[in-house]
């Protein structure tokens, strides 16, 4: 059971990631029909030992790429050969776990200052008499 490093704290158990090969869709000649070189990468993550908030920002971060049932499941087909694409669709995953691990900093909510406040108030006086001054003159 081999573990796979994501950050110096953290790795992830090799036999939770399943590959799949499967053909590659688009353009190609003859070789393209028989061989199966797109690589289909299924990570459970629901039985990880990934820490609760990893799983839950992981989770945000796939998006529809989660089943509900936590599986991850990432295909990568850029390349002719399998190998390179089970290689592409690991780095895929470390690369998607470590950025779950960053823990977002959080938003302090600021105010405008008094003299932005002045600044954009005297900018629609401003605007507001260029405005009025291409109006025609009432003779009341």
């Amino acid at each position: 059971m081999a573990r796979i490093p994501v950050t110096r704290s953290l790795s992830i158990e090799d036999d939770l990631i399943d590959y799949t090969a499967t053909r590659s869709g688009g353009a190609g000649g003859q070789h393209v029909n028989t061989t199966d070189s797109a690589v289909i990468l299924r990570f459970d993550a629901a039985a990880s030992d990934l820490p609760e908030r990893v799983k839950e920002r992981l989770a945000v971060l796939a998006g529809s790429r989660m089943t509900a049932a936590g599986v991850l499941v990432l295909r990568s087909e850029g390349s002719r050969s399998q190998h390179v694409n089970r290689q592409e669709a690991l780095e895929r995953l470390v690369a998607l776990i470590q950025e779950a691990t960053v823990v977002q900093a959080k938003r302090r909510p600021t105010r405008p200052t008094r003299a932005s406040q002045t600044r954009r108030v005297d900018a629609k006086k401003g605007r507001a008499g260029v405005k009025a001054g291409r109006k025609k003159p009432s003779f009341d």
